[in-house]
């Protein structure tokens, strides 16, 4: 657990149980001033080489921006880590790819950025979704377009299927406006190890109430368990899992 922007964040994150041990994903929390942090999770993209790097070296970009942002301009310090992350993966010259999701906490304000199917959450104490950021993915735009159930994409056959990240020439940032966060309301910015295990109305269960360190448990426990142990009608896709919660203290503002 740590302290960050007026609130707590509970940070996860471990190897696919059925690989190398090697996790490829890589996570940010970095606190600013009191009121304002960025908080950010990068997958490497398997199958392609030094995916493990690349994640590394988007959360690097990104720490060594933010820290730098003039104050006032943290929005332009993280599309310029976006930006600077993209040509230092492209400069790694052997294919290297990776997702990058980010929220910037600021008085009480969250807003998003991403590339890829990493995806970030804002769920409310009753478990309604304030927000949810879509993946880019044939999939995503399925759902997106009504083309495809929401319920259902989970176990779509191209679920796997990316078709915006870090490291090529036609890296497309997706940016949301400032959301004012409720009491109570809960930030999950996660790789898709925790997104291709639980549906989305699955995680805001268990992460709308009670301690933000219980909640994480709880979704490290039933990720790993459906990685593990696969049952009919049950999503099951074995991966690295990453994954922060974010929560401001009551009476924060």
């Amino acid at each position: 657990m740590r302290v960050v922007a007026g609130g707590e964040a509970a940070i996860y994150s471990a190897p696919n149980p059925s690989g190398d041990g090697v996790c490829e994903d890589a996570i940010a929390c970095i606190a600013l001033e009191d009121t304002r942090a960025v908080i950010a999770v990068a997958d490497g993209v398997g199958g392609q080489p030094l995916g493990r790097d690349a994640a590394r070296a988007a959360i690097g970009e990104l720490d060594r921006a933010v820290k730098a942002a003039p104050e006032g301009d943290l929005r332009g310090a993280i599309l310029d880590a976006f930006e600077q992350a993209n040509r230092k993966v492209e400069g790694l010259g052997v294919g290297a790819a990776t997702t990058l999701a980010a929220v910037e906490i600021d008085s009480g304000h969250v807003r998003a950025y991403h590339v890829g199917d990493s995806q970030i959450l804002v769920v409310g104490q009753r478990g309604r979704i304030h927000l949810e950021t879509m993946p880019h993915s044939p999939v995503g735009y399925g759902v997106e377009a009504g083309l495809i159930d929401a319920h259902e994409a989970i176990d779509h056959d191209d679920r796997h299927l990316i078709s915006n990240v870090v490291g090529e020439p036609g890296m497309r940032i997706e940016i949301g406006s400032p959301l004012k966060l409720r009491q109570r309301d809960t930030v999950v910015v996660g790789s898709d190890g925790l997104f291709d295990n639980l549906r989305v109305d699955e995680i805001a269960e268990h992460v709308r109430k009670g301690p933000l360190e219980d909640a994480a448990r709880a979704l490290a426990a039933v990720c790993r368990t459906r990685m593990t142990e696969p049952r009919e009608g049950v999503p099951s896709k074995p991966d690295d899992l990453s994954f922060v919660l974010y929560r401001q203290r009551k009476g924060a503002a």
